[in-house]
């Protein structure tokens, strides 16, 4: 066979003349072949920076691992597994905002809204962790910081912020709606923030340009988030508004068809990640105006780097592969250390 996206030469004289064009040389021109780098890459943060951010990680998950050990009920273990797998297959899927750059799904607030902040820091725990290691996105020495700003950071802040604005809205749905759009566009901004001080605390650029050039770019991109962390929870109101009250309690014995369903969704979602913007994403945008994207280092290994399948030719099918692998991956990954925080069974 001819090299992927070439055209062939046909042998029938009635075919002459005619150009036969593949589904991906109709694609190509409108979609990424994988989604853009998501989080900070190895070069970005100074080795001093990021053993703080590694020191962080660790003393935060491992309290979250303590605070989450035997409260975790049959509903609360293969829910932490859905909203994972879900947050991450929403994270492959970039969306377009202004001046050509994209921004995507964090979903530490929703993740937070649903079961809590120290279970939600696990969950985003597993999905960073997972794409650093598989997926080379995000760097391992600054594997650190990206789990705190991407999910402690956006976690705790999206659940405080979410329970503050209900305390003053009070129960009912409008109140979830509201609260979990200002908890999750806040979370965005916080976490946004943090990184601009550890790039200016790496050297790699000053405060004062980092500062109003991350936040300025994400108070868009938080709008994204605040939209889809509304809409996944209007859902879920509408479907399983029980599924809302579960991060603290865990009635009765969880059926098969709710986990089936929400882990279906999570999939429908990973395999629309070929129309991901393929615009840079916030971060890259700032380093790129800025001048330091080039102090990105390559990765030391490549498992599914960039999300593909490296022994699929199809760029499109092998994005799409790679992003569904992640997702059941994922799913497993958390499943296993919520099973690890099981409630014992009296």
């Amino acid at each position: 066979m001819p090299p992927y996206g070439q055209q062939t030469q046909t042998q029938n004289p009635a075919q002459a003349g005619r150009v036969t064009l593949s589904l991906d040389d109709v694609m190509k021109p409108i979609l990424p072949l994988s989604p853009p780098h998501l989080h900070i890459p190895d070069g970005f943060l100074s080795i001093g920076v990021a053993l703080v951010g590694w020191a962080l990680a660790i003393a935060v998950v491992g309290y979250a691992l303590r605070q989450t050990r035997g409260q975790l009920g049959d509903r609360q273990i293969p829910l932490m597994g859905v909203l994972a797998a879900f947050i991450f297959a929403a994270q492959a899927i970039n969306f377009p905002v202004a001046g050509g750059t994209s921004g995507h799904l964090l979903g530490g607030t929703l993740a937070a809204v649903i079961m809590g902040p120290w279970a939600a820091a696990l969950i985003m725990t597993s999905v960073i962790g997972v794409q650093a290691l598989v997926f080379q996105d995000g760097g391992l020495v600054a594997l650190g910081f990206n789990i705190v700003n991407m999910g402690i950071v956006t976690a705790f802040t999206g659940h405080l912020v979410y329970k503050f604005v209900k305390r003053l809205m009070g129960e009912g749905r409008n109140s979830l709606l509201i609260a979990g759009a200002v908890g999750a566009w806040l979370s965005v901004m916080v976490g946004a923030a943090a990184t601009a001080v550890e790039l200016a605390a790496s050297g790699t650029t000053p405060l004062g340009i980092a500062l109003p050039a991350m936040m300025g770019v994400h108070a868009l991109i938080g709008i994204g988030e605040a939209a889809i962390t509304v809409g996944a929870l209007a859902f879920v109101w509408a479907a399983r508004r029980d599924l809302l009250s579960i991060g603290e309690t865990a009635p009765a014995q969880a059926g098969a068809g709710w986990v089936a369903a929400g882990l279906g969704i999570a999939l429908v979602v990973a395999v629309f990640s070929f129309a991901a913007s393929p615009d840079p994403d916030g971060l890259e945008r700032v380093a790129a105006d800025n001048g330091f994207i080039t102090a990105a280092l390559d990765p030391i290994f490549r498992v599914l780097p960039d999300y593909t399948t490296p022994f699929i030719g199809n760029e499109i099918l092998s994005g799409t592969i790679a992003v569904v692998v992640g997702t059941l991956v994922v799913f497993a990954v958390a499943f296993a250390v919520a099973r690890t925080q099981r409630k014992a069974v009296s």
